[in-house]
């Protein structure tokens, strides 16, 4: 089931080899389990009473000061094992009124004396099927499946997004023809509501044991993706294959000691050449699909985030460098919130403002005019942000023994890389290896 993956050219497997000069384990292959190897199929009917709607008409107290709607309603009812994403995703669905008028925005302010009506919109159990869909296996066993997943791969499967996705692609590998999950809140992949440390898929960690049946809980873990990658971001993804496994991975992603590099190209260059941004994580009120990066500590919902880079190689004058990052934390979209804070977008990632434009406006005064038609065209080709999960090293969650794996970026990111490399080098320029 492993796709052949080509190798790089000469000059880009130097590179690469320069960037992670590490011992790296060599692969293994093998089956899964027998254990795994059936069928999980969950009826809706086997959800507990928990998943039904649960309703809410309470007027807030006299006196009290004003709050944001989803607040105010997730204080009344998390106790009852309501997370704060589901009372968001009801408020969106027309189910909250405020003084007998519905309300769309679950930033919208209550104050004492409204009478608040909620209806809390039932979970949703997602049935994820077996696709024969190749995957590129880097390393496997009886405990832990490590895959190189490509750009534009979906990892778990959310409404509009239920086929094609990692999940599918392993539940074939692995044969077990479906299982069941929770459906995610969020309208699409690109910025779940949960963004603790991306572990734990499907968020069944938001949802107390009376929401879940025990066999809805169980088939979340088999197999287990115990962490994600964007849909645009390629590399390295470790998951579980039974509980134990996933259980002690979660672990080691919460405590931070999960070893995982990233490289990336970026749109100009981070001033210093290395460093370490602590710039917290919250979502852009503006864009629900992104997340900024803010200064301190004074944002109510921004999570604790902390990156380092080192700029490995700068091209054109400094249109563009090769960057290194290496994760404390693993907020949603981390790197790309903290390069676009750093004023260095990644090339592609129209999201956090690394436009093609963008690219081409650093690169085109810095590189001889010969270059120009050859470097727009290119460009104009990249339909995701360049960033490649290049290493990532973990304990094996049964032997003990510390695992570390490495794989070179796929054709569309060498390709950037290598005419970066090419212009800047015909240009005489003397940018080269930073470090």
């Amino acid at each position: 089931m492993a796709a052949a993956t080509a190798p790089p050219p000469p000059a880009i497997a130097a590179t690469f080899s320069a960037l992670l000069r590490r011992h790296t384990v060599r692969p293994i292959y093998a089956r899964c389990v027998s254990s795994n190897a059936r069928s999980e199929t969950v009826e809706p009917e086997s959800r507990s009473g928990g998943l039904r709607g649960t309703r809410l008409q309470e007027a807030v107290p006299a006196g009290e000061g004003r709050s944001r709607v989803d607040a105010w309603i997730s204080a009344r009812l998390g106790g009852g094992g309501v997370s704060r994403a589901r009372v968001q995703a009801s408020i969106r669905a027309g189910l909250v009124a405020v003084n007998g008028r519905p309300v769309s925005k679950v930033s919208h302010m209550v104050k004492g004396g409204d009478l608040v009506s909620c209806t809390v919109s039932e979970v949703q159990p997602l049935r994820a099927e077996a696709e024969d869909i190749p995957l590129d296996i880097v390393y496997e066993d009886d405990h832990v499946l490590v895959v190189n997943k490509p750009a534009h791969m979906v990892v778990h499967p959310a409404p509009g997004n239920a086929n094609g996705t990692l999940v599918n692609a392993i539940l074939h590998h692995c044969r077990i023809s479906t299982f069941t999950c929770l459906a995610r809140n969020s309208t699409g992949d690109e910025c779940p509501d949960s963004s603790d440390d991306d572990i734990d898929v499907f968020d069944v960690d938001q949802f107390t044991t009376e929401d879940v049946s025990s066999e809805v809980r169980d088939a979340l873990v088999r197999p287990g993706i115990v962490h994600r990658l964007d849909k645009g971001t390629s590399g390295l993804l470790v998951v579980a294959k039974d509980e134990h496994s996933h259980a002690q991975l979660a672990e080691q992603f919460k405590l931070h000691t999960i070893r995982r590099v990233y490289i990336s190209l970026t749109c100009g260059v981070p001033h210093p050449n290395s460093g370490r941004i602590e710039a917290s994580i919250a979502r852009d009120p503006n864009n629900r699909i992104r997340m900024i990066a803010i200064a301190g500590s004074g944002h109510r919902y921004a999570r604790n985030a902390a990156s380092r880079y080192k700029v490995r190689e700068v091209f054109a004058g400094g249109g563009s460098a090769l960057v290194e990052w290496r994760l404390e934390t693993g907020r949603t979209h981390q790197i790309r919130a903290h390069a676009k804070y750093l004023g260095i977008p990644l090339l592609g990632d129209e999201t956090y403002g690394g436009t093609k434009s963008l690219a081409l406006s650093l690169l085109r005064p810095r590189t001889p005019s010969k270059y120009h038609s050859g470097l727009s065209d290119l460009i104009s080709k990249v339909d995701r942000p360049c960033l490649h999960a290049a290493l990532l090293g973990f304990k094996h969650p049964h032997s003990g023994k510390i695992l570390e794996f490495s794989c070179p970026p796929p054709d569309d990111f060498t390709e950037v890389l290598a005419e970066l490399q090419r212009v800047t080098s015909a240009d005489g320029q003397n940018d080269g290896l930073v470090g």
